[in-house]
């Protein structure tokens, strides 16, 4: 398994800590908060965040919102959004605003370690390009 680091949105906080205490005894550094502005203030502060798993139906500001504002902000952060209350609609907005993938909650443990890990490993490649592009961009200038 990957180590990753991940923040948990949801405003239940009881889901929370369960998913965090269990995602972390999988290897995962995990940060959990419970609210999408919440999200994005931990987001300016730890630059480290990986993946964000994000919760749709919160008061205030919604998943979709949250959404928004972490791929316009933190274009390279991956976002796997939660949702009991799935609805198509906002499972094809949530993929048409750049989310990684969609989750039914509850959701099987192995199938979100799973998609964690993928939504990591699409970072980390993205992550390898502009490093190789900004080096090629650095060797270009000596040429």
């Amino acid at each position: 398994m990957m180590m990753a680091n991940v923040m948990l949105v949801d405003d239940e906080k009881p889901f929370v800590e369960t998913m965090t205490k269990r995602l972390s005894k999988k290897g995962l550094n995990v940060i959990g908060v419970f609210s999408g502005h919440e999200a994005l203030n931990k987001l300016e502060s730890n630059r480290m965040i990986d993946v964000v798993i994000l919760d749709v139906k919160m008061p205030g500001m919604d998943g979709i919102e949250a959404l928004k504002e972490i791929k316009s902000r933190y274009p390279l952060v991956e976002v796997i959004m939660l949702t009991a209350h799935a609805t198509v609609e906002s499972a094809i907005d949530g993929m048409r605003l750049g989310a990684f993938d969609y989750l039914m909650k509850p959701c099987e443990m192995e199938q979100l370690l799973s998609k964690i890990e993928e939504a990591k490993d699409k970072k980390s490649k993205h992550e390898e390009k502009i490093r190789e592009a900004k080096v090629k961009e650095l060797s270009s200038k000596f040429d």
